[in-house]
């Protein structure tokens, strides 16, 4: 039995985030703002009434909050990964991000907000998702994807390959729209739909880009990261070759987030099926001329 490749530090993640979130600044939270902002309106597209919505690793109460102010769900419970991120507005457990020990068809809502990306093992937390879902229920997600600080992430491997004469990793590898659309079709999601919302923020330099990334508790967790020191040379580097190939007329440099949303549905007998391959009964050329036509 193969084992999952260990590709972050779990403990080092949460020190990360705890210190975060016990420093909170304000307006460091916007990119989780951004994406509460894209769940009310998500959920507000579905016209369903559901019993029992479970928040899953979201970090704040934000999402929680989304939920309530819905309309949509009658019971609440968030489940997080440490004290620091529990308030006593919901019902709240802890449990680790890749084992949540989620009752088995416990719940017929499901959301995590900026967490997926943090797993080792995926696939079988997207598993133990679904088996946690009711029968119909839904589940719904945002992590961050690939393009993800994709400035940063070139910028600091040509300034070390320049100091010296190698890379290693730093920025964490963010997963693709399609694999993540496999994945939930691989671990028994039906219905399963993917869309990527791109983010642009802008900053004065690298340094007020690597500030807010901490203040978000975003740091290098990875298993096989360099314990090497860094030098200030190697930041002011970084710093020169962002300038130089992300800013804007203005002087100031430009940083992407990627954000892929998921959403998939716990199977039922009674949901609509997709066609059968080969079943249409028009050839698509003819189908195009048709609607093209009125």
């Amino acid at each position: 039995m193969s084992q999952t490749p260990e590709i972050f530090d779990t403990a080092l993640i949460e020190h990360f985030r705890q210190r975060a979130a016990k420093r909170a600044m304000p307006g460091v939270d916007f990119l989780l703002a951004r994406t509460v902002d894209d769940l009310a309106e998500r959920l507000a597209t579905v016209d369903r009434r559901f019993t029992h919505g479970l928040d899953l690793h979201s970090h704040t109460d934000s999402a929680a909050r989304a939920l309530q102010h819905s309309g949509k769900v009658t019971a609440i419970e968030r489940i997080e990964t440490a004290p620091a991120f529990i308030t006593a507005d919901f019902p709240a457990r802890i449990a680790p991000r890749e084992q949540p020990a989620l009752p088995l068809q416990g719940a017929d809502l499901i959301v995590s907000l900026l967490s997926l990306h943090l797993v080792n093992d995926l696939p079988g937390l997207l598993t133990q998702i679904r088996l946690g879902l009711k029968p119909d229920g839904l589940f719904l997600a945002a992590l961050c994807g690939a393009g993800t600080l994709g400035e940063l992430r070139e910028s600091l491997l040509q300034a070390e390959s320049e100091l010296d004469g190698g890379a290693s990793p730093r920025i964490i590898p963010f997963a693709d729209i399609r694999d993540v659309g496999s994945l939930l079709q691989r671990t028994g999601f039906a219905l399963p739909v993917t869309d990527i919302e791109n983010t642009v923020v802008r900053y004065d330099n690298a340094f007020t880009l690597m500030a807010d990334l901490r203040a978000m508790g975003m740091q290098n967790a990875l298993h096989n990261r360099s314990r090497k020191p860094v030098s200030k040379r190697f930041f002011s580097r970084v710093a020169e070759i962002y300038a130089e190939r992300f800013s804007d007329p203005d002087g100031r440099i430009r940083a992407t987030f990627s954000i892929l949303w998921l959403s998939g549905w716990a199977p039922h007998k009674d949901q609509q099926k997709p066609a059968k391959r080969g079943s249409a009964q028009m050839p698509l050329a003819e189908a195009l001329e048709h609607f093209a036509g009125k």
